[in-house]
């Protein structure tokens, strides 16, 4: 994470419904939010460039809520994020660096170049990277909060899945498990308005994705994804309610998908219109007003900020670029298949 000052002309806390924030850990927020939209228009940069192969995925408008939720989380709790939760594998404490190495499918990436997009595994941070289908996250992570239950761990699984993958059997069949047992379990459903193409009004009957909770007999909240305080105090009450063995909740985070499903989707599917209303509420620009209004963010140290997050990542691509890919010979190794 960039260092930033946290002195500010103004010393007084942020008070919100729940919490009370400091301006350091507002900060600090803000730092996340922009060095995850920064780092993933990079990555969308080296795919046009045609440096990275495959898919380049991006988060953006989705900042809020990868950084908010996961700030929720303890160092000992499990991560188990989605392709646009970059900002949370930042938070968790995964390193430009070793972002940059998978994304560029470098043999010395998290995945020794095996894939070049978030499967990846990092036991040292507890953070275990999406499944390709997502609904199929669900069991797993379930899984992993069982056998943390049953260790006596105390501690919390964090699971994300979108608006169309919150449809898939597998998710249902986890959450029937995790609220039967009272698991450590958290489900953040990513409401980004498509499934790929399929718009939410084609996906679903129910008003809010959260009014399913009723029928898990959990807690189920919707928050507004691109306001990062509100994510982060509604993930941090369900994250302490789990804690203390009140089980799992669900909480929906309402954003928008500003760019296609991948690098390769122009989105044409989506309505201009619709773009540029939620353009307005993008959430780095909406969070920045509000630091600058309440004396936390000067011009200069924005500024710093910028510089600090562009030289960091920069040194990164410049060192990815330079290592190897793996041999050819060793292209089957530590992969399985049935």
């Amino acid at each position: 994470m960039p260092t930033v000052s946290t002195k500010s002309k103004s010393s007084r806390s942020i008070h919100s419904d729940n919490h009370t924030l400091k301006p350091e850990q507002l900060l600090r927020f803000y730092s996340y939010m922009r060095l995850t939209r920064e780092f993933e228009d990079t990555i969308l940069r080296l795919y046009q460039q045609g440096k990275i192969v495959g898919g380049a995925y991006s988060g953006n408008g989705n900042e809020a809520t990868a950084v908010g939720s996961a700030s929720a989380l303890k160092k000992e709790d499990y991560l188990f994020p989605l392709h646009r939760d970059m900002g949370a594998h930042l938070v968790k404490g995964q390193t430009i660096l070793n972002l940059m190495l998978q994304h560029l499918a470098r043999d010395s990436g998290l995945t020794r170049g095996r894939d070049g997009t978030g499967h990846y595994t990092d036991p040292s941070l507890r953070i275990y990277g999406n499944i390709s289908p997502l609904g199929a996250m669900v069991p797993v992570a379930v899984g992993v909060a069982l056998a943390s239950k049953l260790r006596k761990e105390r501690v919390v699984v964090m699971n994300y899945i979108g608006d169309g993958g919150a449809s898939i059997g597998e998710v249902h069949e986890g959450l029937i498990m995790a609220s039967a047992m009272r698991l450590p379990f958290v489900l953040i459903i990513e409401n980004n308005q498509f499934a790929y193409s399929t718009p939410t009004t084609k996906q679903f009957l129910v008003e809010r994705l959260s009014d399913r909770a009723i029928g898990y007999g959990i807690p189920g909240v919707t928050v507004d994804g691109t306001d990062v305080v509100k994510v982060y105090e509604a993930c941090t009450e369900a994250v302490e309610r789990a804690r203390k063995g009140g089980g799992p909740s669900i909480i929906e985070s309402v954003t928008m998908r500003m760019h296609g499903h991948a690098a390769h989707d122009n989105a044409w599917y989506v309505a201009k219109g619709l773009l540029e209303d939620w353009k307005k509420k993008d959430p780095i620009m909406r969070f920045e007003k509000y630091l600058e209004s309440a004396g936390i963010l000067s011009k200069e140290k924005k500024a710093s900020l910028g510089k600090e997050i562009e030289t960091q990542i920069e040194d990164a691509v410049r060192q990815a670029l330079s290592r190897p890919y793996p041999p050819g010979e060793q292209t089957l190794e530590d992969v399985f298949a049935k």
